[in-house]
């Protein structure tokens, strides 16, 4: 059975986070994800800020075996660039590059002179995008004049060999239209909650019915934050990373982390993939120095 670990957070210097994503593919972990664009603030005043996209570059490179993915922001990439970086990496590392995106919506954005439109607007950059981004890949030439995509044109060099499946993180019905038009897995940006999931999970539904897909040919990835130790420190430190779940509330803070001994995080990491039907977990590090970072790598191996 397939477990992703998310080394997160923006606190591991890259030679910690190669030796992570080394022993993680020694332990028989399927995917590692990295931070991702560079825009992201340091969540404590020493850390490096690295940029994702380069890191899982360099992973990538590193590694023999396991796959390596950083979220890609719609509104950090000019269409074509994307196509050419991702199939670069396609290349470079055949069958290994986890290719995630989403829309974003971090106010920082202005900061770094970046666009950031309403989310409405996003998601429509997001539909576009991929659209062309599927024809660049399959070695068409593309021309289009879209709200935010326009291309004249543009064609890769080489078309790439093997699909690339696209990952689209999402919630809420708009942004998942534009899973049930465009993914391949459906990464769950909620913590494994069942009612928020199953809610989020019957709209996806609805929309797959709408373009006559089957919802169950869509993947399904969830991060699931996870601490050894006591429950209460597990969400303690929830609510530090993960600020954009400020609506999730304190009576489903324990359904929302994985905590406790190995063996009851093991158990609870069953009950995920089993009760809301994904098929890759994904441990959530986010925070944990490498040391204890390692420890629980460590002690779920295998789950």
């Amino acid at each position: 059975m397939s477990l992703g670990v998310a080394l997160g957070g923006h606190v591991h210097p890259f030679e910690d986070l190669l030796a992570l994503t080394r022993r993680a593919e020694a332990l028989g972990y399927d995917a590692v994800y990295v931070d991702g664009d560079a825009t992201l603030r340091p969540s404590r005043p020493d850390a490096p800020v690295l940029d994702g996209w380069t890191v899982t570059a360099a992973l990538l490179t590193r590694t023999e075996r396991i796959q390596v993915g950083s979220i890609r922001l719609v509104h950090h990439w000019q269409a074509a660039r994307l196509a050419q970086a991702a199939a670069t990496l396609a290349a470079l590392a055949p069958g290994r590059l986890r290719f995630l995106i989403s829309i974003g919506g971090r106010p920082a954005d202005r900061r770094f002179g970046l666009p950031l439109p309403g989310d409405r607007e996003r998601i429509e950059w997001l539909d576009e995008t991929l659209v062309a981004l599927r024809a660049l890949w399959a070695g068409e030439s593309v021309r289009c004049r879209g709200h935010h995509v326009t291309l004249d044109g543009a064609r890769l060099p080489a078309p790439l060999h093997t699909r690339l499946p696209i990952e689209v993180a999402a919630r809420r019905a708009r942004l998942l239209e534009v899973v049930a038009a465009h993914a391949d897995r459906w990464d769950v940006n909620l913590p494994p909650v069942r009612a928020r999931v199953e809610a989020a999970a019957a709209l996806l539904a609805q929309a797959c019915r709408r373009r006559g897909r089957d919802p169950a040919s869509i993947g399904r990835s969830l991060w699931v934050f996870h601490r050894l130790g006591p429950a209460s420190d597990a969400q303690r430190a929830f609510r530090r990373w993960n600020p954009w779940f400020a609506d999730i509330g304190d009576a489903e803070l324990n359904e929302a982390v994985c905590s406790g001994s190995p063996q009851q995080c093991r158990a609870r990491i069953e009950q995920i993939r089993h009760d809301l039907g994904v098929d890759l977990p994904v441990v959530d590090l986010t925070g944990l120095p490498r040391e204890l970072a390692q420890e629980s790598l460590e002690a779920l191996a295998g789950a």
